[in-house]
């Protein structure tokens, strides 16, 4: 039985992609295996796989599949779904790369607290310059079946970190969860909604994943109408849950993920990607989110964070000053917009 497949979308990441795949190796859970879908890239990535597992004795857990086109990371994502054969789903980006025990400590987090439909552990993000690794981290909830409180608890507190979680695939199938179409913040969309339809959760608190940001990587790489995708992706997320029939159920929490992760974070993402940033364009942005959530100032959550209450006076009544800060503060506290 495949306890765990692993889904790694590949698109131009020769220089890194070996790490990754040895990385893959050395997990010391056996019963895996790992799809590789080659997104079309313009280099060597695939081949370099083949020739590291080549005569390895874990080489027929590697799978490889092409699509008949360029799909992009979540699409591709996507496609590998079908295909893959585990009791439990995982992605990892091939740039990236895993402590060893990660996925058998995931697996058995995940049967111990009685086949949990998630489980995830932290993340360190690893940068290729002179500045020290950070430990993220997703808030602690009890391990096994996910009140109500600690569901909405962990909706409203949580980060994506997409990456660091296994997902049971029965549920994925079932409720049809899926990565959209736009270019960005496709994480935000998968996490939110295997969150709302998981009944029981675990964890592993240490950083298991290392979340490589480097030069010319889809999430940093400089894109001045990359906002626009993103709104797309939180638009598609409403359309989604609404349509599934949750979207009541959380609506406080869905409606405070699209404040921060979609209408704040699609205001910093375009002031710092573009070199002269408009003012009508980030009121256009802030028009959106009042049409998706126009209810947004009577959210308990929002009404409980003054920071982001303030970013958004500022957002709002003193943009000029706002376009300023804003870059200075991606800079400063080391942002991925």
């Amino acid at each position: 039985m495949i306890k765990v497949s692993v889904i790694l979308p590949v698109y131009g990441v020769a220089q890194y992609i070996e790490r990754c795949a040895q990385s893959l190796l050395d997990q010391t859970l056996q019963e895996m295996e790992f799809i590789f879908v080659d997104d079309h890239g313009p280099d060597n990535s695939i081949q370099l796989v083949k020739d590291l597992i080549d005569g390895n004795p874990r080489q027929s857990q590697f799978v490889f599949l092409r699509p008949e086109h360029n799909l992009g990371a979540g699409m591709a994502r996507n496609y590998g779904i079908p295909h893959a054969k585990g009791e439990y789903l995982a992605f990892v980006d091939s740039d990236d790369w895993v402590e060893p025990t990660m996925f058998e400590k995931l697996y058995k987090s995940a049967e111990a607290a009685g086949c949990s439909d998630l489980c995830y552990c932290q993340i360190s993000k690893d940068f290729l310059d002179d500045r020290a690794s950070e430990v993220v981290s997703n808030p602690p909830i009890p391990q096994g079946k996910m009140s109500m409180e600690n569901k909405r608890f962990f909706l409203s507190h949580y980060v994506s970190l997409f990456s660091t979680y296994i997902y049971k695939r029965e549920m994925v199938v079932a409720h049809d969860i899926h990565f959209p179409e736009s270019r960005s913040a496709d994480d935000s969309f998968f996490v939110t909604s295997a969150l709302i339809f998981a009944e029981n959760m675990s964890h592993v608190d240490e950083p298991l994943y290392h979340y490589i940001l480097r030069p010319g990587s889809v999430t940093t790489t400089k894109d001045s109408t990359k906002y626009q995708k993103r709104l797309a992706t939180f638009d598609s997320l409403l359309t989604y849950l609404k349509a599934s029939g949750v979207y009541e159920t959380y609506k406080a929490e869905i409606d405070f993920i699209y404040y921060k992760k979609g209408y704040l974070t699609s205001v910093f993402n375009y002031v710092s990607n573009s070199l002269e940033p408009r003012k009508a364009t980030v009121m256009e942005i802030r028009t959106e989110m009042e049409r998706q959530i126009p209810d947004y100032a009577h959210n308990e959550y929002i009404k409980g964070k003054l920071s982001l209450r303030m970013l958004d006076l500022l957002i709002r009544r003193f943009t000029s000053l706002a376009m300023k800060i804003i870059p200075i503060y991606v800079r400063r506290t080391n942002q991925v917009v």
